[in-house]
């Protein structure tokens, strides 16, 4: 898979019911352009107002997440956010002739057969991760909800999810996705599930008036009396004698497709929710009991640390005249061609330096790594950003032509995106120790479009050539 956006290849449309309005809707899922994300439009209201899908126009999280902005609503979001979210899709214009999603059968099953049947394309811009770099904990005591989000080594959007249901039918449940290309076949069939008792209770409170057996999983742990069974036939259109012989089980008499299907519908609906983030994200989110409430309130603490780490990162003018140009940095530097791997130099002070490495097709590896996919090498990135390196070292010395660096240890490297044709490397490097016996320990970070995609510590030695 690359790392470019995606969206439809195709639009699509599906009709249904909406869960808790009644209404019947019918949505329409376009292809959008880069950076649009996910945008829903009511159409049926005057001026067709847009509501992004974006966790500060969260509204309602009652057994759903609902948007509000411009004046439109949207209910019950969190099934379609999931599918496109789960097959990497980045951006995609969802219109509504109503108020609510379709439940249809409670799962994200029917978006995602639509949208693999359509296709999905890549796009030109690259997809802007948000990578996390650092553990964040999360608790809310009144709801017991437990949720903590750690760095993931390989890179991958991972799930892990327990919850308790305090009932002889479930019990404690887990569920786990190790990577988003999970989604599809193990995670988007899984149904909403409800308990009898807190269906009676939703009726009451005037919701899920599009309710029905064959959008749920219905679950009994309890008795209900006589009255509550009349309720549940008007509100169902269902006769009561169909609700006559209820007994612990399920109401529906359907067969869950996995033991866990509560569970795994619990991480499809963590997946929906923090589609609200704005940028696909990796790392491991592991939750205990979560709900829509919490995974939005964990969300917006993910986002949070996600525009920090924004606003922190430098802003490099490649523009800028050189300090070093070619000429002069082949005066200080032994490598030639194929092998010099610094353009210019735009940036030097005692403790630091800045380097550009301007990438092209042109480049000679890049007919063997690789020639239908151009990548360029890590361990040229590594030797680029270690040439910069070494124009700091020398730039102060007399006669810098009559020395050499060498590499003594390489440590922390981690590697963040691709480096492809087109791309213009950034090399910051930081001194990390003063410089003792030609001993130079710096750290280095390499940057493309001021977002990071290389970064490792880095020891050399500066030596006298012979």
């Amino acid at each position: 898979m690359s790392d470019f956006q995606k969206t439809l290849k195709e639009e699509f449309q599906i009709s249904g019911i909406g869960l808790h309005t009644g209404e019947k809707v019918t949505m329409t899922i376009k292809p959008a352009a880069e950076d649009h994300g996910y945008v829903f439009q009511r159409i049926d209201l005057e001026g067709k107002p847009t509501v992004k899908a974006d966790l500060d126009y969260v509204t309602h999280t009652e057994r759903g997440t609902s948007l509000e902005q411009n004046g439109a609503v949207v209910n019950t979001t969190e099934h379609i956010l999931a599918a496109l979210y789960g097959l990497e899709v980045d951006n995609a214009l969802i219109e509504l002739d109503g108020p609510e999603i379709p439940i249809l059968d409670g799962s994200s099953k029917f978006f995602v057969d639509a949208i693999q049947k359509g296709g999905i394309v890549d796009q030109k811009k690259e997809k802007n991760y948000f990578v996390l770099s650092e553990n964040v904990a999360f608790e809310n005591e009144k709801k017991q909800v437990e949720m903590l989000a750690v760095p993931t080594p390989e890179g991958e959007f991972r799930i892990t999810v327990m919850v308790d249901y305090q009932s002889p039918l479930l019990g404690t449940q887990h569920a786990s996705m190790y990577h988003v290309g999970e989604f599809a076949t193990e995670i988007s069939k899984c149904r909403t599930f409800v308990f009898l008792r807190e269906l009676i209770q939703l009726v009451n409170h005037g919701l899920i008036k599009g309710g029905d057996v064959e959008n749920a999983i219905v679950m009994v742990d309890t008795n209900i009396s006589e009255e509550e069974k009349e309720r549940l036939a008007t509100t169902f259109n269902r006769d009561k004698s169909e609700l006559q012989k209820i007994g612990i089980g399920i109401l529906n008499n359907v067969e869950l497709q996995y033991e866990n299907e509560p569970a795994r519908h619990k991480l499809l609906d963590i997946v929906g929710d923090l589609a609200l983030i704005g940028r696909p994200f990796k790392g491991h989110i592991l939750a205990a009991r979560p709900g829509h409430q919490t995974n939005v309130e964990f969300g917006k603490m993910l986002r949070n640390i996600m525009l920090k780490a924004e606003s922190s990162e430098p802003k490099f003018n490649i523009e800028a005249d050189a300090v070093y140009d070619i000429n002069q940095i082949e005066k200080m530097l032994p490598h030639r061609y194929p092998f010099l791997l610094v353009d210019k130099i735009i940036g030097v002070d005692e403790n630091s330096i800045t380097g550009v490495k301007n990438v092209t097709r042109n480049e000679p590896f890049f007919n063997g790594h690789f020639p239908e996919e151009p990548v360029m090498p890590g361990v040229l990135q590594i030797e680029a950003m270690a040439q910069v390196g070494g124009i700091f070292a020398l730039h102060s010395l007399d006669e810098p032509e009559r020395y050499s660096t060498y590499f003594l240890k390489i440590d922390n490297v981690r590697f963040k995106q691709k480096v492809i044709p087109g791309d213009s490397v950034v090399f910051h490097l930081t001194l990390l120790t003063p410089i003792r016996r030609g001993i130079v320990h710096m750290e280095g970070k390499a940057y493309v479009r001021n977002k990071l995609v290389f970064q490792a510590e880095m020891m050399a030695q500066v030596i006298k050539n012979k």
